[in-house]
């Protein structure tokens, strides 16, 4: 979700991503406690089955919620932006001149399933924010495209067509 305030862009998750973020985690934490005591009733045939599936995911969705709880606080602001020929991109605690970006990605932590933006810089920093999934991947685009792309380098604004089709985007976005 895009808010402009002031001078300011501010990126929040959207509603749609906040909601299937907790049916995606909370859900699958129920369903695993759903499997264990039906488990444990040894009421029919699939009993061991379904304890056993119970106990083996558990751990690992319990893993998971522990890693997304931050980002379902309502109204967590990810990041904003400050447009402009010396604009800005704000982090929590940092910020990060535009002109100074080098490469800008969004990666899926192997570790927690949790897609990070990663942003390089050419004085050899990386910057890592993290979105805990809620902002897709369409949304990225076209934040970046829209707010960022301008005011980047020649050098960026080449890496970033390379990386992304601007007609196919414009196209899916129904932008004219």
């Amino acid at each position: 979700m895009i808010e402009e305030k002031d001078e300011r862009i501010v990126i929040k998750g959207s509603k749609f991503m906040y909601v299937w973020m907790l049916l995606a985690t909370v859900g699958f934490l129920i369903a695993c406690i759903f499997l264990i005591t039906h488990g444990l009733k040894f009421n029919s045939k699939y009993s061991f089955i379904y304890l056993g599936g119970g106990i083996v995911l558990t751990p690992f969705y319990l893993y998971l919620t522990l890693w997304s709880l931050p980002g379902l606080i309502p109204g967590k602001v990810l990041f904003s932006i400050i447009p402009g020929e010396d604009g800005k991109l704000i982090l929590k605690r940092k910020e990060i001149s535009i002109k100074n970006i080098q490469n800008i990605n969004l990666v899926r932590n192997p570790l927690n399933l949790i897609n990070d933006i990663i942003i390089e810089t050419f004085n050899d920093k990386k910057f890592r924010i993290r979105t805990y999934n809620l902002l897709a991947e369409m949304d990225y685009e076209m934040i970046v495209d829209k707010y960022l792309y301008p005011y980047m380098t020649e050098n960026t604004r080449k890496v970033w067509d390379r990386k992304v089709n601007l007609e196919i985007l414009r196209q899916e976005l129904k932008i004219d």
